[in-house]
């Protein structure tokens, strides 16, 4: 199986640690969908990352759907979502926190991306908001336990915020500031120092944000 996509996008990064945890062999192909549109069109004409190459050759996209995925062909036991029915709803309400934050992380870099007079203030304005909105919301869920942020145990709701809060920390220190938020900053930094991390860094090089 391989995955496709750079490790500078939280959706690729999110995938390739999930797989890491789930002991799932993969290959990972780091091709950009901008500066290498062709090659990764023969992947997936649709230029969407992360795209997942299954063993028969079949491509999936959609990083919640590709790890849907993972999970069914986990034949290990291993599991990156509490079984407690309380515990599940609040590690998807985690999940869906830091997916906010990593969609609001790429709008506002694409917006700064227009020319000037193309950008559109009110706009900039909402989603800014609302990736401050995301981070406020995770903050007391944080700051709640000493621990991993669901059960006792690393789930894809730790994943999911730490990826998005050093996708977030890499493009716009500016926006979010690291220190408003110290719980997560704090969970980031534990994540950050695992191995699975360090071997599945945002860029080579790149020292995490905390």
């Amino acid at each position: 199986m391989q995955l496709v996509g750079m490790l500078d996008s939280p959706y690729v990064r999110r995938v390739a640690l999930s797989l890491r945890y789930l002991a799932i062999p993969f290959e990972l192909s780091e091709i950009s969908v901008f500066r290498s549109m062709d090659a990764f069109s023969k992947v997936n004409p649709l230029l969407k990352a992360p795209s997942f190459v299954c063993d028969d050759g079949e491509v999936l996209m959609d990083s919640t759907l590709i790890l849907n995925y993972a999970k069914r062909i986990a034949d290990n036991g291993k599991t990156l979502m509490p079984e407690a029915i309380a515990d599940y709803q609040t590690a998807i309400r985690l999940i869906g926190l830091g997916l906010n934050a990593c969609d609001k992380s790429v709008q506002i870099e694409y917006e700064r991306k227009r020319p000037n007079d193309k950008q559109y203030q009110p706009w900039r304005d909402r989603i800014q908001s609302q990736l401050v909105a995301a981070y406020d919301l995770i903050e007391p869920y944080a700051a709640d336990t000493d621990d991993w942020l669901v059960g006792g145990q690393l789930s894809q709701a730790d994943i999911t915020v730490g990826v998005a809060w050093q996708f977030t920390q890499f493009l716009m220190p500016d926006v979010i500031n690291v220190h408003s938020y110290p719980a997560v900053s704090v969970l980031s930094q534990r994540l950050e120092a695992r191995p699975e991390f360090m071997a599945i860094p945002i860029e080579p090089g790149w020292i995490a944000k905390v």
